[in-house]
């Protein structure tokens, strides 16, 4: 049965995350956690067999861009290749509501990446919870919006998550409504920047308006 745990989105309990770490930690696990977006479904990054489940719960090819998402921009630094002119962007817009396509260094197991691209996706989420969590785990969280196959638009409430993914997912991290508008995806691998989704995130800062 999946495991609920009720955490205040801007000041979550330290003993509250510290649960919600170690059940990442304990062998497989799926977790579905807010952002300062929509819900996502997450994993850590090593558990192969909860990749393949999110891919499978989410019906997702491996040409799909899954997110990697990280608690700063050093450590988006760690797992993508980021030159001088990227680098300039990424600080002006971490964090913030934004996935940004990049090429994935030799720190990422290649089922992670585009396979013929070799590029994933990276953000930086300007929400409390999510990065309290990704402190308190010390790791980065694998990511994707939780979104069921055949609907327009992510979940939104815990108890819709339970009733949907009951027994699919081991964690749930209520953190109460947070929307249901996508980040805005950009592709960073060539310049200038190229929109792959509009979503929160404004596009001035990419000159893409």
């Amino acid at each position: 049965m999946t495991r609920t745990l009720s955490i205040h989105p801007q000041d979550p309990p330290p003993r509250l995350l510290a649960q919600a770490a170690a059940l990442l930690r304990e062998g497989v696990a799926v977790a579905a956690l807010p952002t300062d977006c929509c819900y996502a479904l997450g994993c850590r990054l090593g558990d192969k067999e909860a990749v393949e489940r999110i891919r499978h719960i989410r019906q997702l090819d491996e040409r799909h861009h899954l997110t990697l998402m990280c608690r700063d921009l050093s450590q988006i630094g760690q797992f993508a290749r980021v030159d001088n002119a990227q680098y300039r962007l990424l600080k002006a817009a971490t964090p913030g509501s934004y996935v940004f396509i990049l090429e994935g260094t030799r720190e990422l197991p290649r089922r992670v990446l585009h396979p013929k691209r070799k590029t994933i996706g990276l953000r930086v989420p300007d929400h409390a919870l999510a990065l309290a969590l990704l402190a308190e785990l010390g790791e980065p969280l694998l990511t994707t919006t939780l979104i069921m196959p055949g609907d327009e638009t992510p979940l939104t409430e815990a108890w819709e998550i339970q009733e949907r993914l009951d027994e699919q997912i081991e964690l749930i991290i209520d953190g109460g409504y947070c929307g249901t508008t996508p980040t805005t995806m950009i592709d960073l691998t060539g310049m200038p920047p190229a929109l792959v989704r509009a979503g929160r995130g404004p596009l001035a800062p990419f000159g893409l308006e």
